[in-house]
């Protein structure tokens, strides 16, 4: 099996020093792994390891008149590689969606984005996203992997979707990657299997099959 993608949504479990303590311990399994932060958490998390951090989300606006959201800009400057869009957790119209897209290819930021179905994914792949990422949101924070529960669908989305693709939704077990790499996805994303661990390094070496 080729190595996979793994990409890791912290969400908002932890923040400041906790976000910092965890991201440490993971890099230390896996320097490869791609980190989603929340903004507040970029710099911080970027300083003090050499993982790829991802900001959780940006909005579609410019620098100027707009308290209160997050420019990609602003991630950007913290020295952030890429965000998350589109979450089940943060769903975003389409139009905004695109233009937030088009502002971080303007930026050079990649995009991580977000799909809940076969048919969200085929209209985002559209925007050539540096990674698609579908979650049955159903499936989010479960203890039910996609792998598990819906390993025809990842065979369809690898039938159906001309782009790369990965899988999440409670992946928690080597072998939920296994399945999600034999049926067609280059990796998965993963959240609470390893930011509500007791031993996050113990859990991803796990996953990694170490």
């Amino acid at each position: 099996m080729k190595k996979p993608i793994i990409i890791i949504n912290l969400k908002t479990y932890k923040q400041g020093k906790n976000v910092v303590k965890l991201a440490k311990k993971l890099a230390k399994v896996d320097k490869k792994i791609i980190l989603g932060v929340q903004a507040g958490d970029v710099y911080e998390v970027v300083k003090s390891t050499k993982l790829k951090i991802y900001a959780e989300h940006v909005d579609s606006f410019e620098p100027g008149r707009h308290t209160g959201y997050i420019l990609p800009e602003a991630v950007k400057k913290d020295k952030a590689v890429g965000t998350f869009l589109n979450h089940s957790e943060h769903k975003l119209d389409f139009n905004i969606l695109k233009k937030t897209v088009k502002i971080c290819k303007e930026l050079k930021l990649k995009t991580a984005i977000f799909a809940s179905s076969l048919k969200e994914a085929r209209k985002i792949q559209k925007l050539n996203p540096d990674y698609l990422i579908i979650e049955p949101p159903e499936l989010v924070a479960g203890k039910i992997s996609v792998s598990k529960a819906k390993p025809e669908l990842i065979k369809k989305i690898a039938k159906n979707l001309k782009s790369d693709f990965l899988v999440g939704a409670g992946i928690h077990s080597f072998d939920d990657i296994k399945i999600a790499m034999k049926f067609g996805a280059k990796g998965v994303a993963i959240s609470s299997a390893i930011v509500k661990s007791k031993n996050p390094e113990k859990i991803l070496r796990k996953l990694l099959g170490k």
